[in-house]
């Protein structure tokens, strides 16, 4: 078990980019099933209100902090170790990391427009990179399960590594749903991640990113769909680190 500390009773990992490649390399190496999941706030908030995803994502292989603010409140937890583990990036840092080593990547999910771009700057970013595959879902619902051919199409391009870009919280159903069908070693939801690297969506600059801000930018890039998610989500969010810290002060202090 990884250290790992809770956020609103979501389990959280101690985790940073390179340590979370030497884990994937650990499972791959084991041949192992795992899956992860990345944790923005939006995460967070959406366990809050439905108990099965809050049981997908603590029963994870790890659970990585996305959002600024996920890894500040891990600090002031005293956990030296913790950086963000962003979608994109882990992608991009895993590819050059497992290189040398030869893994087989498959990507599920996104269009086939995107595919074949994310494909293309891959090839160019890390020549000799081995894409095993890739396959465009189409809309998906919630907790849908594929059939046997799809599965059985993953199966036999033997990745060991699967990046599912539906979005969350399908991506982490998803995951769940097949984890015992897949004989994939490690199965990662990133999100937005394959449009980011294959240029169909901005990407919010650096310094957003490293401030926190990098929720505005894209609220400012797609309004009507994510509005909700942080304008409500990151208002409750906050509500209720309020609430807790204040529960956890009185509970102190009837202890002393």
């Amino acid at each position: 078990m990884f250290n790992s500390f809770e956020i609103l009773g979501v389990r959280i990992s101690a985790t940073n980019l390179s340590n979370t490649c030497e884990i994937f390399s650990r499972w791959i190496g084991a041949k192992e099933k795992n899956y992860v999941t990345i944790a923005p706030v939006s995460t967070i908030i959406d366990c809050q209100d439905d108990k099965v995803y809050k049981n997908i994502v603590n029963n994870s292989g790890l659970t990585t902090p996305d959002g600024m603010p996920i890894v500040w409140l891990g600090k002031m937890r005293g956990i030296k170790n913790i950086a963000r583990t962003y979608g994109p990036d882990l992608l991009l840092e895993f590819c050059e990391y497992g290189l040398n080593k030869g893994y087989k990547h498959y990507f599920f999910g996104g269009s086939a427009q995107v595919l074949a771009q994310l494909k293309e700057k891959l090839e160019n970013k890390f020549p000799g990179i081995k894409i095993a595959g890739s396959f465009d879902p189409g809309k998906r619902e919630l907790g849908q399960v594929e059939p046997d051919e799809i599965i059985r199409e993953i199966n036999n391009a033997n990745p060991d590594i699967l990046w599912v870009g539906l979005g969350s919280p399908k991506q982490d159903y998803w995951m769940f749903n097949h984890r015992q069908k897949l004989n994939v070693p490690v199965m990662v939801g990133i999100g937005a991640a394959f449009d980011f690297i294959a240029g169909t969506k901005k990407q919010a600059p650096k310094w957003m990113q490293r401030s926190g801000l990098e929720w505005f930018f894209r609220l400012c890039q797609e309004p009507g769909r994510l509005w909700r998610r942080y304008l409500i989500g990151n208002t409750k969010f906050v509500f209720l680190i309020l609430f807790d810290s204040i529960r956890q002060l009185f509970l102190r202090s009837d202890k002393c």
